[in-house]
């Protein structure tokens, strides 16, 4: 896991100071090695900082093949490298080092762009092919390592975090635009927040030559048609996931330095450290946050679970202080919008892993998108008509907003009804949306709402994704799962990895290890929820693995206690002090007044009231501290 930078200009050469910059900017992702490399004619730059995990001797990078025609910059992890490595051994190839990140020069070399079809892992890359003057940069399947890049002018700017490639000189600016969607629905899988600064989307690749720049898709869901035929029984599909979820353990255990686990009190992240626990020779670390609000807190069936299995239990205690102190680091490495301290919670956690010596821990993420855990998701096994709480939640809203009648606001249900006569069904999670994030049209400044008047977030959202071959015909789940994978999993949920590698630590998901996912795909959706049992296959397949409590408990998401719990705790206070400051009047998309209004009616506000808001606060808090922050 390590931070990785490039820099390719059609004209001039690029400055070796700039590049450095960049990849200084990105130290606490690799803070073990930092390397560039230029090419003699100056057009192409590549850096890279390091996080050694494998290979201490010979895996610095940026990496050349044996004719130094091909240089590779890698950020993540390939497993079952050694068999590649020998299979191309036997062809010839020649190998400087024992690093896995090598085998992408040499799979190139046989294989061209094809090569992503034979890796297995969480990565981002950048090859520089000197012959045909082509630059390629991939993005793994799901999307858990970030790869952002921006063109200005002839050049053009790749790199892990959005940081970097401001620190080359890429201007940090709102993208107006993107950020309309963030707040309404997600950011879509190719923006960001930042104008001019995109990513390369999960299952694609990026192509640059002097002719221009093209992005490709090498993978998608490739979910059934509905009502296809299953292939096994129950038991061999729950005994097939066994066998493969625990292949996907193993293999992420392969590292020179120690492996811990990040553990929960439910059955994704217990089943990860029992199987783990199974392949160690040692106990295994097990990282736990707790809180000290009991309806967060889980350390005791935590503590029960790493006691069953011989982990080494490892609390890490939080409270509202340790927010306040935090969020602020936190979000300048997020780079994007919270809804939670969830995030906080993540970024000190990692910090805690880092001060106990250790670079690598295995957790359960993933596993309620491949297999419909969340309780969004669960409403969509049970359609009905177009739901009455769209009307009346917008109903609360409407008549109340500082902008004219005809906004967004009024027209919501509409849009909401064209997706769903696109997909023949609303997901619920999207309709779940649609009624929580309502509430910003009441805190719009009324120039930046006047410009998105006409604006179908739904439209837009549903736009980037290929609706006819990957949702059309599939079942109203599978739908669901889909669009929440493509937007909420890679924008939201794995933003993580920029606040674990925040504190040089690297994160492994065996969930979304494609042939897992693969596997759970071809399944049928009865197995994915039995009755009321959410993950129905996961849960008899680890129930060798975990507490016969955790075997049966029902989905308990992570979140930390809201900051709006109480209106006496320092992040409470933060949050009061931060969106009435000047900074916060110089954000261009809220009305002030209206924000210091509704802060005003905090205090006033039942706790179930206050807690209703929280997702809309923390949206508001890290907004605050983008602009701050990054002088947007």
């Amino acid at each position: 896991m390590c931070g990785i930078v490039a820099i390719f200009s059609k004209q001039e050469p690029i400055s070796t100071d700039v590049l450095a910059r960049a990849t200084r900017q990105l130290y606490h992702r690799g803070p073990d090695q930092q390397g560039q490399w230029v090419a003699p004619h100056g057009r192409v730059g590549l850096g890279h900082t390091r996080l050694s995990i494998i290979d201490f001797t010979t895996g610095d990078q940026p990496m050349m093949n044996e004719d130094e025609q091909l240089h590779v910059i890698v950020n993540g992890e390939f497993y079952e490298f050694e068999r590649i490595q020998c299979e191309l051994k036997q062809k010839g190839h020649r190998f400087r080092t024992r690093s896995d990140s090598e085998i992408v020069l040499h799979l190139y070399e046989e294989f061209g762009t094809q090569c992503l079809h034979h890796l297995r892992g969480e990565f981002a890359f950048v090859l520089w092919d000197e012959a045909n003057q082509l630059l390629f940069a991939a993005r793994d399947r799901f999307g858990i390592k970030p790869l952002f890049y921006a063109m200005v002018g002839d050049t053009l700017y790749l790199a892990s975090e959005a940081k970097a490639l401001f620190a080359a000189g890429v201007p940090a600016r709102w993208d107006n635009e993107s950020f309309f969607q963030q707040l309404f629905v997600y950011v879509n899988q190719d923006r960001t927040l930042f104008e001019g600064v995109y990513q390369v989307p999960p299952g694609h690749y990026l192509l640059a030559t002097q002719r221009g720049l093209q992005i490709c898709r090498y993978w998608d869901f490739d979910y059934p048609i509905a009502d296809a035929a299953p292939k096994c029984t129950d038991a061999e599909y729950i005994e097939q996931l066994r066998h493969t979820l625990a292949e996907a353990v193993q293999i992420r255990m392969r590292a020179d330095v120690p492996i811990g686990c990040f553990l929960s009190g439910g059955v994704d992240s217990s089943t990860i450290l029992g199987m783990a626990a199974k392949y160690s020779s040692e106990p295994i670390k097990a990282f736990t946050v707790t809180f000290d609000h009991p309806v967060y807190n889980e350390e005791s069936i935590a503590r029960e679970t790493a006691r069953h299995v011989g982990a080494d239990f490892q609390p890490v205690p939080l409270n509202s202080s340790d927010f306040a102190d935090h969020i602020a680091n936190a979000t300048w490495h997020a780079e994007t919008l919270d809804v939670n301290p969830r995030g906080v919670a993540r970024y000190i956690q990692s910090r805690a892993v880092h001060e106990l010596g250790y670079k690598v821990v295995l957790a359960g993420e993933g596993s309620d998108e491949i297999l419909a855990g969340y309780g969004d998701v669960r409403q969509d096994f049970q359609l009905g008509d177009f739901p009455q709480m769209i009307q009346q939640g917008l109903e609360e809203n409407r008549g109340k907003s500082p902008v004219s009648s005809a906004t967004l606001l009024d027209k919501t249900p509409a849009f909401l009804a064209r997706l769903h006569e696109t997909l023949g069904f609303t997901p619920f999670w999207l309709k779940k949306i649609a009624v929580n994030r309502a509430f910003f049209h009441l805190l719009l400044a009324p120039d930046y709402a006047s410009k998105f008047s006409e604006w179908d977030v739904y439209d837009v959202f549903l736009s980037q994704f290929d609706v006819q071959d990957q949702l059309a015909g599939r079942s109203p789940v599978i739908q669901s799962l889909y669009l929440w994978c493509k937007s909420i999993l890679p924008n939201y949920i794995l933003f993580a990895d920029r606040l674990e590698m925040a504190h040089g630590v690297e994160v492994r998901l065996p969930f979304l290890d494609h042939h897992v996912f693969e596997l759970v795909r071809d399944m049928p959706v009865s197995l994915l929820r039995h009755g009321t049992r959410e993950k129905y296959v996961l849960r008899e397949a680890a129930r060798p693995f975990v507490l016969d409590k955790v075997y049966a408990r029902p989905k308990h998401s992570f979140a930390a206690p809201p900051a709006t719990l109480t209106t006496n705790n320092r992040l409470y206070t933060l949050m009061q002090d931060s969106l009435r400051s000047s900074v916060m009047a110089s954000v261009p998309f809220f009305d002030q007044a209206a924000v210091i209004a509704l802060l005003d009616k905090l205090p006033t506000m039942t706790e179930r009231q206050r807690i209703a808001l929280e997702s809309t606060l923390m949206m508001l808090l890290s907004t605050y501290f983008l602009q701050s922050r990054y002088n947007l």
